[in-house]
Formats: C-alpha cells, structure tokens, sequence
C-alpha cells in the first residue's frame, strides 16, 4: 500500500489547487496597487535599497498627469478591444460546443443503440460495466466542462494582462526593476489561476462522477476523456483566432507604418497600433493560456484513462489512481517558491540582469520539482504495481515511474534551453541571421529558415530519449506521466509565457504615450527577454504536444482493441501519408488566412495615411476602431476552415477508413506536425529577436548594421514580417492539431470500433 491514504489524497489535490488560487489572487492585489492616476511622488520615499525613488520624469521636468492620463486611456482601449474580440470569438465557439455536444452525444450513444442495459467491461469482460448510453452523457458533460474551463482561463488571463500592461510602463519610470516584477506578477496570475483551475475542476469532476459510476472506474475515466477533447478543441479556435488577429494587425502596421513611412514600431499616428497591441493579448495570452490548459487537461486523462485499467483501477487504490492529479498539485506548490525567486528574493536592478532571472525560473523550478516527484512517487504509490500495455499486464516499481516524469521534466528544461540558444540574441545563431542582413532580405530568410530547421535536432532527441525511457519502464502509462512532468511547472512556465506579451503591450504604451526615450529603452529590454521566453514557452507547448498525443494515441489504440499497428499493412500505410501531409495542409490555411486578413489591414492604414489630413504631422487622430474591426472579422471567418480541417478529420477517417488508418493518420501527423512546429516558431523567433539585435544597437556587430531605417534593418524587418505567422500562428496552432486529433479519436474510439470502417466493409 502506498504511504499516503486516500482521505490524504482527497484533502492534499484541492487544497493545493486552492493555495494555487490564492497564490495568484494575492499577486493581482500586489499589481493593483500600481495607480493608474496621477498622484504627486515625494522624493522622501525610501525604497528598500534606501535610495530615493524619483521618477525620470520629475528629474527631466515634464509633466506627469497628461503621461498617467494617456496610459490609462490607451490601455482602456486595448482592454475594449480585446474584449470585444474574446466576446464575438466565444459566440462562434459557443455554438460549436453545443453542435459538437450533441455530435459527442450521438455517436456515443448509438455504440449498443442507446439501451440503458448494464454492458461487459471493454477490458475486463466478466465484470459489467455501466451502459455505452452512461459514457455518451458523461463524456458529453465533460467535454463542455473542459471547454467552459478553457474558455474561462483563456478569458481571465486576457483580462489580467491588460489591466497589468500600462502598470508596468508607469513603473518602468522608476527603474527596470520595479516594472519587471510588475509585469512578471501579472505573468504568474494567469499561470498559477490556470493551473490550480484545471486541476480543481477535474478533481471535482472525477468524484462528482464516481457518485453514478460508483466502482465502475473503467467507465468513469473513460467519460472523464472528453474533459481534454473540450479543453483543446477551443484551444484550436483560441490560438488560430487569435493568431490570425494579432499577425494581421502586426503585418499590417509594421509594413505601412515601418517599412513604408518609416514612422516607428507603436507610432500614435499608426492606425494599426491599437489593433497590434490587442492582439499580443489575444493571442499570445488567451491562445496560450488554452493551449497549455488543453495540454495539461489531456495529459492527466491519457495518465488516469490508463491507470485505470492497471492495477491502480482494478483493485481501486484511489491514491495512486490520482498520482498524476497529485504530481500536479505538488507542481502548484514548487512553482509558488519558484516565483518568490523572481519577485521577493532577489531584485533586478540592470537591464542584463532580466534574461537570466527568467532562465532562474526554469531552472529552480525544475529542480525542485525533481525532488517533489521523487517524495510524491515514494509516498502515492505501492512499491510494485502492474501497468496494461497492449493486452497484457506489466509489472512497474514505485522508482522507475519517478524516472519517467523525472524524464518528462528535464526534456522540457534542455528542449527550453535550445530554444533559447536558438532564438535569444545573445548567442551566435541570431547574431549571423542579424549578420546576413547585410546582403539584403533574401539571404536573410535563407539564415532563417535554415536555422529554424536546424533547432528541430536536440528538442527531437530529447523527445526520443523521454519516450524511450518512459515506454521501456511503464509502458504508455510512462508517457502520459513524462508529459505531466513536462507540464508539472506549468504555472511558472505560464507566468514567463505571459510576462512577454505584457511587457510588448508596455513598451508600445509608453511609445503611443510620448514617454521618454530612457523608458522606451526599459521596456525594449523587458520585451526582448520576452520574446524568447516566448520561444521558451512554444518549445515546451510543443514538446508536451508530443508526449501527450502519444500517450493519447497509446490510450487510443488500447480502446480500439488494435493488436498491432503494423506500418506493412495498406490501411496503416495510407494512414501515416495522410496524417504526415495534414500539418501542411492545416498550416497552408493559417498562413493564407493571416495573408489575407493583412493584405485587408494594409489597404485600410494606407486609405488613412493618404486620406486623413495631417495624419503624418500628428494633427490628427487615426480611426483605430476601423483596424480592431478588420481583424476581429477577418480572424473569426479564417478560423473556421483549418478549426473544421482538425475537427472533422478524425471523425471521417474513422466511420469511413476505421481504426487501423486512422492509427496510421495519427502516427503521421504526430512525426510530421512536431518538426513543422518547431521549426516554425525557432524561424520566426530568430528573425524578431535579429530584428531587435539590430535595432538595439548594443554590441559593435549591431552598430554596424544599424541604426533603423538602415539597409540591413529594412531586411531585418521583412525577415520577421515573414516569421510573424510562422511564430505566432501556424506554429503555435500545430501542437493542438497533433493533440487534438488523438483525444477525439480516444473520445469516439468506441463508437469507430464498433461501427467504423465503412468503405472497406463495402469493399470486401
């Protein structure tokens, strides 16, 4: 028996989940106390340095109300804009959640003809199971439980970062410091509120259903899988909405305003710039937010579909039954050290002191953690269990499940190291895309485009290694439970995620605001460091993808009683073709769609600059509400095709061609869409951050590239109009297609096995 009994489990996971939520309710009070109205500063107030904290603005004698004034209204627009975004978006899902409800319901139900009879287990046939009617309206609930939570993160996230952005430009008056911590506050208030939701409302859900399913547990985590299918299905539409939003606005401005005009990045006269700001929240913070939240949900429902039918189910040892959920609520509680690290323990006072407090983060938090699943693993589970793997039973010591999440883990810390190296402009990758400029934007996309290729190496053998160990010592169960211990520190990686974006929106307010040159310099620094956190973020978003879909792809194969999947046979074969051309297909959607909405954006901030009188001179105020207009529909009418490509995939593939092609399509799009997506968002990382090398000025090498408006600056910057939606939106947006073909296909797994395959039923 394990140490830890099970009432010990039913206090430990919710409590944890609250501190989590109390954690991030704190931080908010600590952001808001930032005023966002005028206030005179005395210069007797001491910091805890005991220097005085004056403001750049009192000692350059300009005055502070109409700055104060300016920073609230933009970040009110901002706020509105977003908003206004997130409320059409969620209409459009809203109505799709409920069709594919029903769909859910439907093909569900109809497995044994919707009778209410008690049925044999799937794996256990001498027990009696609950009837196939029970799991279509359990998996139907849990599915809209997992999309409202999604909804609600992506939502709350949104709100949090706008209210934090124009608090993090006043504080950047007082010093890089002050407005870093503001801003990486804001960061860890999505982060620890994402967290500790998913877990508590998977928590109460499980044992809300244990009050039907009673013994039954088989049934009851199988119901419990469509809490991942909701959670990543309005992932997809967050993410590819609002990448095509925020890269349209982006696009948008930066080649009319920079490279036409040449007015600055965030110029008030640019008409774009309200839109481009909206949609840094948009995108990279309600689009991540759900992405990681779908990872996370989908995770802790491969690692509880499998458990289920090990051991851990059949002789119902509730507690390590919840090992996953408890890996999770000890991660809530090393993230919230982790945290302490950056805002309480250590202060930043120089601008190169910001990159490297960041990377702290994932470092301690991932050692921590090590030590955290090492004590959870020794106290949750027997010394010795059995696993299912394939059909048979295998047998798995407490020890060797701590190396499998341990593996997880620290794959996700050298495939975020990589990326770093890859993208940040300290290191030499960047610095010769920087270089390539030289010779104009074509050799530039050359260096680009071949060093995004060349990222793909390591994270790829770390991903290896990982499965390697966790499949040799548990089987699929070990898979599941790497890709938790990848996802474990989710709610520090969410707060790095976060800070970029917040700190992005704080440099383009203090540029829109007038500020002062000094302040600008302060918030480039702070965006800089996170762009490539950014990248960070993107590489763990999609390294989890892959453990995950596997994991799922494992479950899947288990439920569809697929002995072998044998790549020789036709059905199979034809499978992985299909599933290795999808990526492509899905990401030749999301790139013209952001094409076109762009192409829309630019004719409109053209039409202003040529038609408004005194435009230029800064005489008159540009129509921003126009451009939020244009990108809001734009995004909301693209997102359907690639969302509907994803979605209806796996449920054709299954009626017509049935479980063993769409096993082989599954396989395909995993091994292809991991290289695409990496790829991708390490391309275009590196030409913003070579982009920004330039701009910045700070080594010799920049100084002679620059300075902006500069040839090889107009290159640069071409370079990453291009890797705009590389990074932002066809990247990003693949880790949730390779996850969410698997969890639909384990959602309908019983319906395709019973009913699937229709075309090679006609055929022989």
């Amino acid at each position: 028996m394990a140490i830890l009994s099970d009432l010990g489990t039913e206090i430990l996971v919710p409590a944890c989940a609250i501190v989590g939520i109390v954690f991030s309710v704190v931080q908010w009070i600590l952001v808001s106390r930032v005023k966002l109205s005028p206030e005179r500063h005395s210069l007797s107030n001491s910091s805890k340095n005991g220097t005085a904290e004056y403001l750049i603005e009192e000692e350059e004698g300009l005055n502070d109300h109409s700055v104060v004034h300016k920073c609230a209204e933009i970040q009110n627009a901002i706020s509105e804009g977003a908003t206004s975004f997130l409320y059409t978006e969620y209409q459009y899902v809203g109505i799709f959640m409920v069709a594919f409800a029903i769909l859910i319901f439907v093909f569900l139900g109809s497995v044994e003809g919707f009778s209410t009879k008690s049925q044999p287990c799937s794996y256990n046939k001498g027990e009696m199971c609950k009837p196939a009617l029970a799991n279509a309206i359990f998996s139907t609930i849990s599915f809209l439980l997992g999309g409202l939570t999604s909804l609600l993160s992506g939502f709350l996230g949104m709100k949090i970062a706008t209210y934090a952005n124009a608090r993090t430009t006043l504080e950047a008056r007082k010093g890089v410091g002050k407005a870093f911590i503001t801003a990486f506050r804001s960061g860890a208030v999505m982060g620890f509120l994402l967290a500790a939701n998913g877990l508590l409302v998977l928590y109460i859900a499980i044992n809300l259903f244990k009050i039907y399913y009673g013994d039954d547990w088989e049934g009851l985590f199988e119901a419990i899988t469509g809490y991942g299918l909701g959670g990543s299905s309005i992932a997809l539409f967050g993410r590819v909405g609002g990448g095509i939003y925020t890269k349209a606005a982006d696009v948008g401005a930066d080649l009319v305003g920079k490279v036409e005009r040449g007015i600055p990045e965030d110029d008030p006269r640019n008409p774009a710039v309200i839109a481009d700001n909206v949609g840094d929240n948009v995108g990279d913070i309600a689009g991540m937010g759900a992405d990681l939240f779908g990872s996370y949900a989908e995770s802790s429902c491969a690692a509880l579909v499998v458990s289920s039918i090990s051991s851990f189910g059949i002789n119902h040892d509730m507690t390590a039954m919840f090992y996953p959920l408890i890996i999770s609520s000890i991660g809530i509680l090393v993230c919230l050290i982790t945290t302490l690290f950056a805002t309480d323990f250590f202060e930043i006072k120089a601008v190169k002191e910001i990159e490297p407090a960041l990377k702290k983060q994932l470092i301690i938090s991932t050692i921590l953690m090590t030590a955290g699943i090492a004590f959870v693993s020794w106290i949750a589970l027997p010394s010795s269990f059995t696993i299912f793997n394939f059909g048979s039973q295998k047998v798995v010591k407490n020890w060797q499940l701590f190396l499998c999440v341990g593996a997880g883990l620290w794959a996700g810390l050298i495939i975020g190291f990589v990326t770093e190296y890859y993208t940040s402009n300290t290191y030499s990758p960047v610095q010769d895309v920087a270089d390539s400029c030289r010779t104009g934007a074509a050799t530039n996309v050359i260096f680009g485009l071949a060093l995004g290729y060349k990222s793909v190496i390591i994270p790829i053998f770390a991903i290896a290694v990982s499965i390697f160990v966790s499949f040799s010592f548990a089987a699929m169960y070990g898979i599941a439970v790497a890709a938790l211990g990848m996802l474990s520190t989710i709610a520090t990686g969410l707060a790095i995620d976060a800070y970029g974006p917040i700190s992005d929106n704080a440099g383009g307010i203090a540029e829109m605001a007038g500020m002062s040159h000094r302040i600008r310099e302060r918030t480039d620094a702070l965006d800089a460091a996170g762009n490539t956190t950014a990248a960070i973020g993107k590489g763990f978003a999609i390294g989890s993808a892959a453990l995950v879909s596997l994991a799922l792809f494992g479950a899947f194969v288990s439920r569809a009683a697929i002995s072998t999947v044998d790549v020789l046979t036709p059905k199979v074969f034809i499978g992985l073709l299909v599933g290795a051309m999808l990526p492509y297909w899905f990401s030749a959607m999301t790139m013209k769609s952001v094409g076109s909405a762009a192409l829309k954006m630019v004719e409109e901030v053209r039409r202003q600059f040529n038609t408004i009188p005194g435009l230029m001179e800064g005489t008159a105020k540009p129509d921003y509400a126009t451009c939020v207009k244009i990108s809001t529909d734009a995004s909301i009418k693209e997102m359907i095709p690639p969302g509907a490509l994803v979605m209806l995939t796996p449920l054709i593939v299954g009626t017509l061609l049935g479980v063993e092609t769409l096993a082989g399509v599954l396989a395909g799009s995993l091994v292809s869409g991991v290289q695409i997506a990496i790829s991708a968002s390490n391309t275009g990382g590196a030409w913003d951050n070579a982009k920004k090398y330039i701009e910045a000025g700070a080594s010799e090498h920049a100084k002679t590239l620059g300075p902006k408006g500069s040839d090889p600056h107009k290159a640069a910057v071409i370079g990453d109009t291009i890797g705009d939606p590389l990074k932002d939106t066809s990247g990003p947006s693949l880790n949730i297609l390779i996850k969410l073909m698997a969890v639909e296909s384990l959602v309908f797994a019983p319906f395709f096995a019973a009913h699937g395959g229709l075309l090679f039923k006609i055929w022989n």
